[in-house]
């Protein structure tokens, strides 16, 4: 059993068996190489936490809650440190981006997809050879942003 203590989550127990090893690092976060996943399968957002930092975790999402359709092309020879991933044992996720102060312009990263080899429990992050996939693809339509927005400004005006 790991402990940790997160400053979003509080007191934290996990079991050994539910770390993902992230041989190569995530971009940016190159000497975190341990990590969890927190949250319900149910909910669209969920959390990749760093069981090396108390302070770092990143918003993921699986694809199909941003874009129903996504098909990333990830050359297979990319995912070498991984191991050999197949479609019965991989978990792909990407990463999401929630402005505080504007949640309704959250983008998710449809180009830089994290691949999880699930029996393995190694992971990484790779880049989707797809040309029309952004690094900022926002997650919400044009109307529930607006709708968004606007509900926003209608409470801040009535001070709430």
């Amino acid at each position: 059993m790991i402990k940790l203590t997160s400053t979003r989550f509080g007191e934290l127990e996990i079991d050994e068996g539910d770390v993902i090893q992230f041989p190569l690092g995530i971009p940016g976060f190159e000497d975190k190489r341990r990590w969890i996943l927190i949250g319900d399968e149910d909910n669209a957002i969920m959390w990749m936490h760093s069981a090396e930092d108390e302070t770092l975790a990143l918003p993921v999402a699986t694809p199909d809650a941003v874009k129903n359709d996504y098909n990333a092309q990830i050359p297979r020879d990319s995912l070498e440190p991984i191991g050999d991933v197949k479609e019965g044992n991989v978990t792909i996720l990407i990463v999401v981006t929630i402005p505080p102060d504007r949640p309704w312009d959250m983008t998710a990263n449809l180009k830089a997809p994290i691949v999880v080899n699930r029996a393995k429990r190694l992971a990484m992050q790779t880049i989707a050879l797809n040309n029309d996939y952004d690094f900022r693809h926002p997650v919400l339509d044009d109307s529930m942003r607006n709708s968004m927005r606007e509900q926003a400004m209608t409470s801040k005006g009535a001070g709430v």
